[in-house]
């Protein structure tokens, strides 16, 4: 746990919004609740920003003094590490989780001539094929009954399909195939069940292509109606083929992923065994002023597999320099073989992004706390020369594409974490195309016109996107607007255009100031600049992207439209496609494991954490 006191205003502002499950901890590290989040952001922060009206979570939160995430690739991940977390540690808070429930799964039932798809719980006693598990119940019912709508398996119970003489009301509305009264042969019957367990196991391929078909014949005939089922049945089989794969093979293996920003470092290790991910352990070493990623990773997993059996596949990023000594010395505590990998493919590259992203947020929110703040804004005052650290700090980028749709962004730092109530964007107008230096005068002026009227605050501190030309051109705003308050800097890129090069330039200074590259200074500077490019461009797409007519998936470099086709018709419509993960992407006729990957992040930009 974190020695520092926990700012939940703070954590939540820099959360990422990708899915995956959150962990809170008192302060003696015990584990008071579990969770799933679709948007992690937007869960957390509802329990610290506003009063949930529950005694019971209004109790819980006065005891909690930190809380960690582990970053999944899809919601349905989530779910179900959450419930491995939940059996495994049985957290205090989490009422109404912990009723030792196990996995719902599907069951064919294979003790009658013609068997039933039924919902499953608990011991696996009963004759016949199980398949699963699933996230939830509902996933459950809705795959049983989309199998019995498909192909009209009996949902009657024995003793009720014994005993009819005549078909029920499921077999009038097209639902049962009516084996009860002999309307169908046993072995028809049969290779329906087959198609089903098909289905069940991932062989739905002509399935998917049947039902595609069923859908344009029914737009053809102008039966929309039924089209718009089908679209939703394709994307319910789609989510069934997503929830029911095993992820990450039946492997055992762990990935140890380390970051280094200002001095702080953060190491994760993520643990699977039999292909189910057992959750992560956040650990944040102490490192010497020299220290890089690289070092810290060689160290921390001689000390952390000291008591520990490694299992026989490690995934690590960065790679040690010292792999194969370590692979050796490990080996050997572990009486086998034991395996240093970063190139990895397919399922393993995911679970190690994932990880990567989780030390991502961890070190952020370490960086967050009130330590981890203080520090950087003190050092941020003393390499500028300030009175005060700037608590408030606002940072202008311009945005275009050869001129086009130019637009302006200003974020808003307040107390070293993101504000983001406070951005804004500037649709830039009645200028020259690519004229950034008119752009940025417009921007400046609309904004600070706005500070002078009280609509907004002044900022201790004014970071502008650019070089010199910039930098007169905001001087020039602030002057005649009578503005003198804030100290203006213009951060410039290095003449190699790489990150730790950034010069920053004063007013009435000759000289530009160059700080170190693993200055907590330096590493605040370019969270800002960032945040404000990515602010800038998102906003110029999105312009672009109107004035172009443009849809979701346009957006997408090398996505053509006969692609584009494939994947609205595969998964029924641009919401789906969004939902979907790399692995059923990937199915996609033409669709390549780096097309699925670009299309995956399309959805899930990976800068969403700042």
């Amino acid at each position: 746990m974190s020695e520092t006191a926990f700012d939940p205003v703070a954590y939540v502002k820099q959360l990422t919004t990708k899915p995956g499950v959150y962990r809170m901890f008192d302060a003696s590290g015990n584990l008071l609740y579990v969770g799933k989040a679709k948007n992690l952001k937007k869960r957390v922060s509802s329990y610290f920003l506003r009063a949930s009206g529950h005694a019971r979570t209004e109790a819980m939160l006065d005891h909690v003094a930190d809380v960690q995430v582990t970053i999944t690739h899809t919601e349905d991940e989530a779910l179900l590490l959450e419930s491995t977390l939940i059996k495994r540690h049985r957290p205090r808070y989490n009422v109404y989780l912990t009723d030792d429930k196990s996995y719902p799964y599907l069951l064919i039932t294979g003790d009658n001539q013609f068997p039933r798809v039924v919902y499953h719980r608990g011991a696996q006693k009963r004759e016949g094929n199980y398949f699963g598990p699933f996230p939830s119940s509902g996933s459950v019912r809705q795959t049983q009954d989309t199998l019995t709508r498909l192909f009209k398996l009996r949902t009657c119970r024995d003793s009720y399909f014994e005993n009819r003489t005549r078909p029920c009301l499921q077999y009038q509305i097209k639902r049962c195939s009516a084996p009860c009264v002999g309307y169908i042969s046993e072995a028809e019957y049969a290779r329906d069940v087959d198609n089903a367990a098909a289905l069940l196991n991932g062989r739905n391929e002509q399935l998917i292509e049947r039902l595609i078909n069923d859908m344009e014949a029914a737009s053809a005939r102008l039966d929309f109606e039924s089209a718009a089922e089908l679209r939703e049945r394709i994307a319910s089989v789609r989510r069934l083929q997503a929830q029911s794969q095993s992820v990450g093979g039946r492997g055992d293996f762990d990935i140890v992923a380390a970051k280094l920003d200002g001095g702080t470092a953060a190491v994760i290790v993520t643990t699977v065994r039999g292909g189910n991910n057992l959750g992560h352990r956040s650990f944040f070493p102490h490192v010497p002023a020299e220290a890089n990623a690289v070092s810290i990773v060689s160290a921390f997993l001689g000390q952390y597999y000291l008591e520990r059996r490694p299992p026989p596949e490690i995934m690590v990023d960065p790679l040690p320099d010292d792999t194969e000594l370590l692979s050796e010395s490990l080996g050997q505590r572990a009486e086998r073989k034991v395996a240093l990998k970063n190139r990895v493919r397919g399922e393993r590259r995911r679970w190690l992004d994932n990880t990567k992203h989780t030390a991502d947020q961890s070190l952020s929110a370490q960086l967050a706390s009130r330590a981890g703040v203080e520090k950087r804004l003190n050092a941020l005052a003393e390499a500028l020369s300030l009175d005060a650290p700037p608590l408030h700090i606002a940072c202008f980028d311009i945005s275009h594409t050869q001129g086009e749709k130019t637009v302006a962004s200003c974020v808003v730092f307040e107390n070293g974490a993101a504000d983001k109530s406070a951005y804004r964007r500037f649709n830039i107008t009645d200028i020259e195309p690519g004229d950034d230096y008119a752009a940025m005068r417009q921007a400046l002026r609309r904004r600070f016109e706005r500070v002078n009227t009280g609509e907004a605050r002044m900022p201790n501190l004014l970071l502008i996107d650019g070089g010199r030309g910039q930098l007169s051109v905001t001087m020039e705003v602030l002057d005649e607007l009578g503005i003198h308050e804030p100290a203006v800097v213009a951060v410039a890129k290095g003449p190699s255009r790489k990150p730790g090069e950034e010069q920053l330039m004063r007013p009435n200074a000759n000289e530009p100031i160059m700080l170190a590259p693993d200055s907590a200074a330096l590493h605040l500077i370019q969270q800002v600049r960032d945040e404000a490019h990515r602010f800038a461009v998102a906003g110029h797409r999105g312009q672009r992207g109107k004035a172009r007519q443009s849809s979701t998936l346009d957006d997408i470099e090398g996505l053509g439209p006969k692609r584009r086709k494939k994947l609205l018709q595969r998964f029924g419509g641009p919401r789906q496609v969004a939902r979907a993960g790399v692995n059923e992407l990937q199915r996609v006729e033409g669709i390549s494991g780096n097309m699925a990957q670009r299309i995956y992040d399309h959805f899930h930009p990976a800068n969403q954490s700042l």
